[in-house]
């Protein structure tokens, strides 16, 4: 097991980001979690950076034949990004997820007012943006996230993450400037077998978090 729990991983990442970020001269760098199990992880990084810290939510989608199947993802008030195959698979159409579709973006905006209130997310025009979330196995949230974040113009965008699916990133590396992935073992069945302690995160935990990262940085 390389990484004992997410926080140990986000260290060994943020080694290797300090490695990046000192190989060339990264523009005014804010590290974006995704939450919750991303926010251990980022908190190390931009505490490694010296970079501002904050979260970028993201929601499955999937229909209540198969909950445990991701067919979707959506990210603020974008249209939904969808597995084509998935959804040909299924024989179901956009239409017919319609209501799942404003569950899950309703889900979004509660979560998004839980680790930031009022305040909106931090503007990433011309900056260097680290997303990080803590393994990628589908991807269809990252891909999401990095599609929204690319659409409000940084300077760079980076993903960062401790273990992914080979197949995976290599897909979703055209979507991002630069990815940083520490492991990529030839099979992936779920992110939680390369952690020792892999316990969920809750949403109030990782707004706790971000607050004590808040109040010492």
């Amino acid at each position: 097991m390389p990484f004992r729990d997410r926080t140990h991983a986000g260290q060994e990442l943020a080694l290797r980001l300090v490695e990046w970020a000192g190989s060339g001269d990264p523009v005014d760098v804010l590290v974006l979690a995704l939450p919750p199990g991303g926010v251990p992880v980022a908190a190390e990084v931009a505490r490694a950076l010296g970079a501002p810290l904050d979260v970028l939510a993201a929601r499955e989608i999937s229909t209540p034949i198969r909950p445990e199947t991701a067919i979707g993802a959506v990210v603020a008030d974008d249209p939904p990004l969808y597995d084509r195959r998935s959804l040909a698979m299924m024989h179901l159409s956009e239409d017919r997820l319609g209501d799942v579709v404003v569950a899950e973006r309703n889900e979004l905006h509660r979560l998004e007012y839980v680790f930031r209130g009022r305040r909106p997310l931090p503007s990433v025009d011309g900056r260097t943006v680290v997303l990080v979330d803590d393994g990628l196995a589908t991807g269809l949230t990252t891909r999401a996230a990095l599609r929204f974040l690319r659409r409000h113009g940084p300077a760079r965008l980076v993903l960062a993450v401790p273990v992914g699916s080979p197949r995976t990133i290599a897909s979703i590396r055209p979507e991002c400037d630069d990815l940083v992935c520490l492991e990529q073992p030839r099979t992936l069945h779920v992110v939680g077998e390369w952690y020792e302690d892999f316990g969920q995160v809750s949403d109030t935990e990782a707004a706790r978090m971000l607050h004590a990262f808040h109040a010492t940085a």
